[in-house]
């Protein structure tokens, strides 16, 4: 499995550094260092430098991104190269792509600010240019990113040179050559590869993926770890819990679920499986625990940033809106472990290894704990008294650089050690900001051709007017869509398509965009290309197929949550969803997914407080979709027969129960 670039370094850190670890050093601290003062808030009394020009900012950020990603992952050589004479034929080859790169940008720069200037118009240069800056991005974004995201831009791009060829839905007019392919693709202020997402994740984004490194530089997140581990040593899941909480915390700041699954998982998996748990659900548990912290507020990753600048609606709304499924899906991962320990015998007894003194959480650890609750306290103050989300974040970094050198010993002895996870911080945002730049490509296809609309047609007349079975295509289409991508690239390319569709079944914007969010989501732990379950798999040693379908199995009520808040917008808590303000209606439904969590989470498992029978199992599933009908008649016979199966089933001998 090819993974992200931003994770490779988890396996060099023992590796002495060269000269391309030093390159990638100074990149990355140049990335960080002009998208802080790009983003820096207005703060009475200091200067502010930016924010710059997208002219600018735009093929700058972007130019970086694509050196730190060719000196870190090698563009043109997959394996070490030993032959010196190899070695220079490599770089020489490396540096003519990058600086082929660099052309394309600077040509970018000087034509929109001709276009600013006055009359222009494009030739035929100008479209062979940008034609050669989005093949030497694709090139890149294989090599960073894999087949997945390079397949899904590729084949839009061989659609908008030869859509006028396909058939029925998807024919379309011919493209002009050099308006086309130059004002679309590339020199544009608002579409294609520098245009307007590109911006958004510069100047929004940028803070959160440094506070995230600098969370792990500073050693808040192995803190984490290890008070997760301490706290839950004498539960049954045990390590399996801690790696629900860790996981989930650090994930909604880091924003990579792979990133995620190889950071904590290296520590957690090896634990779950001595507790007794199997491979493939140790990797399972850890996979939907790392894809979640997405969904946890009050971070969410990159991909809520950039939703409140899809939608327009402020990021604090968004992150209140998020706040009860996420804490019904953690909730559901913790009954998974639980019922799976009963299932498999666990006792509630630690193993030796989880009374190694090493992982023992020490007086730093517990001090540690305030360089993560102030940042995010911080991230959430600075929100209501009117930040950006971007100052937020910028803001957030500004306590926690002094807050590590008065309360951590380690940091005050190394105080580069912050410098150094600025950089790697910077190097994730790198290869984050080609995948947004390859999205860039899908963005401009759709946008000439008009897909999306008739995507939305398409799906309407086949829904038939049925707003569950619209839902239902908008789900397979989002899953399928999300495959092999990481969710920021993923959760874009989903909502440009079927956006229009989930508008026109009158969901509202939120809700819209909630519902593919989560589907985006999905896809890092949906078979048959789970980039999250495949991450945690390398370290269990299990199959990876089989990691993956038992993480759909833990994880399945991310499944069930988006047509719940779709049907039952109250969930979201918030009036730009929809839903009812009535109390008692956001009650009836909350009771009703706690009760259907807990038996779609033991029918899947087969266990309760003993072993369930087939026909057992598969009455809880019909009762807890039941219970989700927005019908009372339905649901709420369905709540009293499903209460009193698990009633019956604690209160039932062994030898008595007919179901068991």
């Amino acid at each position: 499995m090819n993974t992200s670039a931003t994770d490779s370094t988890a396996t060099d850190k023992n590796r002495r550094p060269g000269m391309r670890d030093i390159l990638c050093l100074a990149i990355g601290l140049a990335i960080a260092t002009l998208g802080l003062l790009n983003s820096m808030p207005a703060i009475p009394g200091l200067p502010r430098v930016g924010p710059f020009g997208y002219e600018f900012m735009h093929p700058v950020m972007l130019g970086l991104a694509a050196c730190a990603a060719v000196a870190r992952s090698g563009l043109a050589w997959n394996r070490p190269v030993r032959s010196p004479a190899l070695r220079v034929l490599v770089a020489v080859l490396d540096a003519a792509l990058v600086g082929a790169l660099l052309y394309t940008l600077a040509d970018y720069y000087q034509t929109m600010m001709q276009l600013k200037s006055g009359l222009f118009f494009f030739d035929p240069r100008h479209a062979w240019i940008a034609l050669a800056g989005v093949g030497l991005l694709l090139a890149i974004c294989y090599r960073v990113w894999g087949l997945a995201l390079t397949l899904v831009a590729g084949t839009a791009l061989l659609y908008f040179y030869t859509g006028q060829y396909w058939p029925g839905l998807f024919n379309m007019v011919p493209v002009d050559w050099v308006e086309g392919t130059a004002e679309s693709l590339w020199y544009n202020s608002s579409n294609g590869v520098l245009g307007s997402l590109l911006g958004i994740v510069i100047n929004t984004i940028l803070p959160f993926i440094l506070l995230g490194a600098l969370l792990e530089g500073t050693g808040a997140g192995g803190s984490m770890i290890r008070i997760s581990l301490h706290a839950f040593r004498y539960a049954r899941g045990g390590p399996a819990h801690a790696a629900i909480l860790s996981s989930g915390l650090f994930g909604s700041v880091s924003g990579s679920a792979v990133a995620n699954v190889v950071g904590t998982g290296v520590i957690t998996i090896p634990m779950i499986r001595q507790r007794g748990f199997s491979p493939a659900f140790s990797g399972g548990i850890e996979a939907t625990a790392s894809s979640g912290g997405q969904i946890m507020p009050p971070i969410m990753g990159a991909a809520a940033l950039v939703m409140a600048d899809f939608t327009g609606i402020s990021y604090l709304t968004i992150i209140v809106a998020a706040a009860v499924p996420a804490l019904l899906y953690y909730g559901s991962l913790f009954i998974a472990v639980i019922f799976e320990a009963r299932r498999l015998g666990i006792e509630a007894e630690p193993e030796v290894s989880e009374l190694d003194p090493a992982l023992m959480p020490t007086r730093q650890d517990w001090i540690n704990l305030i360089m993560v609750v102030v940042p995010l306290t911080v991230v959430v103050v600075s929100l209501l008294v009117g930040f950006s989300p971007a100052g937020s974040g910028i803001m957030a970094l500004a306590s926690l650089v002094p807050l590590s050198l008065v309360l951590n010993p380690a940091i005050r002895k190394a105080p580069w050690q912050l410098v150094l996870a600025l950089g790697r911080g910077g190097n994730s945002f790198a290869t984050l900001l080609i995948a947004v730049a390859i999205v860039g490509i899908v963005v401009a296809v759709l946008s000439s051709t008009g897909l999306p609309i008739k995507f939305a047609q398409l799906i309407s007349a086949s829904a038939s007017g049925s707003l569950f079975m619209s839902l239902l295509l908008a789900m397979f289409a989002a899953l399928v869509l999300g495959m092999g991508m990481p969710t920021l690239p993923a959760y874009l390319t989903i909502i440009l398509i079927m956006g229009p569709a989930m508008l026109r079944l009158g969901l509202e914007p939120l809700v819209a965009h909630m519902f593919v969010f989560y589907f985006g989501v999905a896809s890092a732990i949906t078979p048959p290309i789970a980039v999250a379950a495949f991450a945690a798999a390398s370290i269990s040693k299990a199959s990876p197929l089989k990691t993956s379908v038992e993480a759909t199995r833990i994880g399945l009520v991310i499944f069930i949550l988006p047509f719940a808040f779709a049907f039952y917008p109250e969930l979201l808590l918030v009036a730009e969803a929809g839903g009812s303000d009535r109390i008692i209606d956001l009650l009836s439904i909350l009771l009703r997914l706690v009760l259907t969590i807990v038996l779609i989470t033991t029918a899947l498992a087969g266990f309760d407080k003993r072993a369930l029978s087939r026909l057992n199992s598969a009455i809880r599933l019909a009762l807890a979709v039941a219970m989700l009908v927005t019908w009372p008649w339905l649901h709420w016979p369905a709540f009293a027969l499903g209460l009193a199966l698990i009633v019956s089933h604690y209160l039932t001998p062994v030898k008595k129960e007919a179901l068991a």
